[in-house]
């Protein structure tokens, strides 16, 4: 079957009598056994749920996987695939990354003895010239978080493998709809399934994803001992969620080529990023391991007050530091997503401080584009107002 049925058909219920056409909620701690001594398929929700379960089998079916495993949140799923290494292994880590895997790298395991490198870019080569003996883990985004900067996941697989270290991807800004990590060389595949996944800005979840039998039997040993599995309530959400991927992500990126559209013209716009934008290199790589470019876009104004002012006059665009939702959304990463990353890294990446990102829905584009269009009129007005005020107080200091 192709993605779009895979989605809507498959088991939801396996072995129940009554056939059900949606999963039902195991909504229960523990399971009774049948005697003291033999244990049946399910005794404890923290180490098995028949309604994770459906969901996690989706999964793999989904990324092209053996296994997948439903956590928590998307930084319990990328703090399990840290699980694997020991004191003295490192990782490597790409610029372009989500704000909260740079607070777990480095903050939180410098004190497991497991040391963090970043690239200073996204291609390969930056990867190469910073990849040690003790590399272990190689982590990457593609598109990147929030610069959407692209890698080419093939070759840094080879490169990862070739030094006897594990690739993991965070696939969460594309979902299995528009790229298969796995089918490129990864090893583990992560999303935030809070994202696109659920699409409804309702659960806070994570996935794992992973080909190796050996791989995914660690993995489920670190989600069971540490207890960072999905509850069934929240299992069956993101399951209810899944079923409308593709055609909430294809009205998505539909309005996303509009608003792209419109901020390329705006005079007010410095730069736009957006998967393989502007960039034959990009893009040839994008399209040879994606099928879309997804519907998050990033741009830059020249001015931090500019750009916040953009972001507050919005009244259809949420303000919020998640993406992925039915419903449109706009941030500062640089004040809200990724406050917490490291000055030092700030510079090492040049990350910009005005950078608008915006999180496309499926509101009528029309709407989207108009919302826009107010916030930067506003905003424009607002700055010329202010730089007005301040060139008559330079003249007249007394008043």
């Amino acid at each position: 079957m192709k993605f779009n049925t895979r989605l809507v058909r498959y088991d939801q219920c396996p072995g129940d009598p009554f056939r059900p056409v949606a999963t039902p909620i195991y909504q229960t701690a523990t399971f009774e056994q049948k005697s003291a001594t033999e244990f049946g398929e399910y005794d404890y929700s923290r180490s098995g749920n028949p309604t994770r379960s459906v969901l996690e089998r989706q999964l793999a079916e989904l990324e092209n996987a053996r296994r997948a495993f439903a956590f928590s949140s998307g930084m319990a799923a990328i703090s399990a695939i840290t699980r694997l290494l020991q004191p003295g292994d490192e990782i490597l880590a790409g610029g372009d990354l989500y704000g909260g895997a740079y607070r777990l790298f480095s903050k939180i395991l410098k004190h497991s003895g497991i040391e963090v490198r970043y690239t200073r870019g996204p291609s390969v080569d930056d990867f190469r010239d910073q990849l040690t003996r003790r590399t272990r883990l190689v982590h990457c985004e593609t598109p990147g978080n929030p610069l959407l900067s692209i890698t080419s996941i093939s070759e840094l697989a080879e490169l990862a493998h070739s030094a006897g270290a594990l690739l993991s991807v965070d696939n969460s800004m594309m979902s299995p709809c528009l790229q298969n990590p796995l089918d490129h060389g990864a090893d583990v595949v992560v999303h935030s399934a809070t994202k696109f996944l659920c699409g409804h800005s309702d659960v806070t979840a994570g996935v794992i994803a992973a080909n190796s039998q050996e791989l995914a039997e660690r993995l489920y040993f670190v989600q069971n001992g540490e207890g960072t599995a999905l509850g069934p309530f929240d299992s069956f959400l993101l399951l209810r969620g899944l079923k409308t991927l593709s055609l909430r992500i294809d009205r998505q990126q539909e309005n996303a080529a509009r608003i792209i559209e419109f901020l390329r013209q705006h005079p007010a716009v410095k730069r736009v990023f957006y998967p393989g934008l502007d960039d034959r290199n990009s893009h040839a790589i994008h399209g040879s391991q994606a099928r879309g470019g997804g519907s998050i876009i990033a741009f830059e104004t020249g001015s931090c007050e500019l750009s916040r002012r953009v972001v507050e006059g919005t009244r259809i665009f949420a303000i919020t530091v998640s993406f992925g939702s039915v419903n449109s959304s706009i941030s500062l990463p640089h004040c809200m997503s990724h406050a917490s990353v490291p000055p030092h890294i700030r510079d090492l990446c040049r990350f910009p401080q005005d950078l608008v990102r915006l999180s496309i829905g499926i509101e009528d584009p029309d709407d989207l584009v108009a919302d826009l269009e107010q916030a930067f009129s506003g905003a424009v007005e607002a700055e010329k107002a202010g730089a007005s005020a301040s060139a008559a107080l330079q003249q007249n200091p007394l008043q």
